[in-house]
């Protein structure tokens, strides 16, 4: 396939493919999430499941000119069992995607995490990864973890990078260039983070971590930019031409991603990666854009 290199292009790939993923949503009451999945199954890559009260979410089907006859709604008023009853559709294979709608985070993921009903199995890594689209940037940036990880310890970034490799390659990206990022591309001890970078470097120069191209620690500018690479005289095989941003902690990805959405007029589309099938986790406040582009990644990803 071609490299795709817009969220645009990632949904036009999915009109194409003939793909149509069912999407349980857990609470989708809200006008948002519902406008997202509307556009998702007129384009028909997605069939919304939704799970809920019934009278809230025919009511926002109707706010979004919307025939709820149309939609296969579960009616759940309570939203510990709408999580619930979402996972169990999702585990049972009765879906292919998770959604969050208008619950609360913990509750949502209280479900997820469950040991014996949710979705991550016995030792996986649960993480995120997202694609930005960027105005000065030519082509999707790949970011983790935004949303899930602290601070993530050595294995927790090996599987960061494993589970952006995979991604990447829905994207017809079959070796990505993978920037680890630090404040500084020199090694220090007192920075944890850039010891494990080396390990990680080892091992994909060993074939332990195959299909990718990796380094660090690197900072932004040596990652996203050509022009800084001469500039800096650190040879670096990334050479500013990054796919993708694997950041020490949830702080310093979570910061990056919000600036450049605010400032940068940047666009994101995202999911949980680690589980049995892909989650999207939004905020309730995101925009019906922004959810959309999470809908359809979900759906590139199932």
């Amino acid at each position: 396939m071609d490299t795709i290199t817009s969220l645009d292009q990632m949904v036009q790939y999915l009109c194409e493919s003939g793909l149509n993923k069912r999407i349980a949503v857990a609470v989708a009451e809200d006008e948002n999430t519902i406008g997202a999945l509307i556009e998702a199954q007129e384009k028909g890559f997605a069939t919304p499941i939704l799970i809920g009260n019934k009278t809230k979410i025919e009511e926002a089907l109707i706010g979004e000119n919307a025939k709820p006859e149309s939609f296969q709604i579960v009616d759940v008023p309570d939203h510990t069992l709408a999580a619930e009853e979402a996972v169990r559709m999702v585990r049972d294979d009765e879906a292919d995607v998770l959604m969050k709608g208008l619950i609360g985070t913990d509750k949502f993921l209280k479900a997820i995490l469950d040991k014996e009903k949710g979705l991550l199995p016995p030792k996986a890594v649960m993480t995120y990864v997202c694609a930005l689209e960027l105005p000065k940037y030519d082509k999707l940036l790949f970011v983790s973890d935004t949303a899930v990880l602290p601070y993530p310890d050595l294995k927790q970034k090996i599987a960061m990078v494993n589970y952006t490799i995979q991604m990447t390659k829905k994207f017809g990206i079959d070796n990505p260039k993978i920037a680890l990022i630090g404040a500084s591309e020199k090694v220090n001890d007192s920075f944890h983070y850039s010891t494990d970078y080396t390990q990680i470097c080892k091992m994909v120069d060993r074939g332990q971590i195959p299909n990718c191209t990796i380094d660090g620690p690197l900072d932004i500018f040596l990652a996203c930019d050509k022009e800084s690479v001469q500039i800096k005289g650190v040879p670096t095989p990334i050479n500013g031409e990054a796919d993708a941003l694997i950041f020490p902690s949830l702080e310093s990805a979570n910061s990056f991603y919000k600036g450049l959405m605010l400032f940068g007029d940047g666009e994101l589309a995202g999911l949980i990666q680690g589980t049995i099938k892909p989650v999207v986790v939004m905020s309730r406040s995101e925009s019906k854009k922004s959810k959309f582009y999470c809908v359809a990644l979900s759906c590139l990803m199932a």
